[in-house]
């Protein structure tokens, strides 16, 4: 494969470049929690994807991808969004996105409660409300919607990946909830 164009207008690498890339550089990249909230704006609902990871394993995950070359975060959160959950999801992202944390993905298991075995990577971390229909897409195979209760009990949060169930506490506890 050679280098792709964007509709950033920046390039992609090709897998080899990125395999190099990933050994040398920490990634950039965007965690999402989507929700659901009422009129009142309380979450009611909080999306999660299954998706079969390179292990063969189907695990639960957050929308998750990386910022492109010359793509702005919001840039970034929308596509991947979108991606995961479909164009008529209807997300609501503010027009300056302020991430609730910022999650350190490692190599190394234990460095942080954060896993890639591909590489370190540091994510920016949002909570985004949707208000459209959402269905899986791409290598998502299913998006389930649980009260923010049900997000919390320990065999959905055994469910997620890499460390995310960290990730999707704190979403919560950000949320007051």
């Amino acid at each position: 494969m050679t280098e792709l164009t964007t509709a950033t207008g920046g390039g992609m690498l090709s897998r080899e470049e990125m395999d190099a890339a990933r050994e040398r550089l920490p990634i950039v990249y965007v965690d999402v929690v989507p929700v659901r909230v009422d009129e009142h704006g309380v979450v009611t609902a909080v999306g999660l994807l299954l998706r079969a990871g390179e292990d063969g394993q189907i695990k639960r995950a957050l929308v998750s991808g990386r910022v492109l070359y010359h793509e702005r975060v919001r840039a970034a959160l929308l596509r991947h969004m979108e991606k995961d959950l479909g164009p008529l999801a209807l997300p609501r992202i503010p027009p300056a996105p302020q991430p609730f944390t910022v999650a350190e993905y490692f190599p190394t298991p234990g460095v942080t409660p954060f896993h890639d075995p591909r590489q370190h990577a540091v994510s920016l971390a949002y909570v985004v409300p949707v208000e459209g229909d959402c269905a899986p897409q791409q290598d998502a195979l299913e998006l389930t919607w649980f009260s923010p209760d049900e997000a919390r009990d320990p065999g959905v949060l055994a469910e997620l990946m890499n460390g995310q169930s960290t990730l999707l506490l704190q979403a919560l506890a950000h949320l007051g909830l």
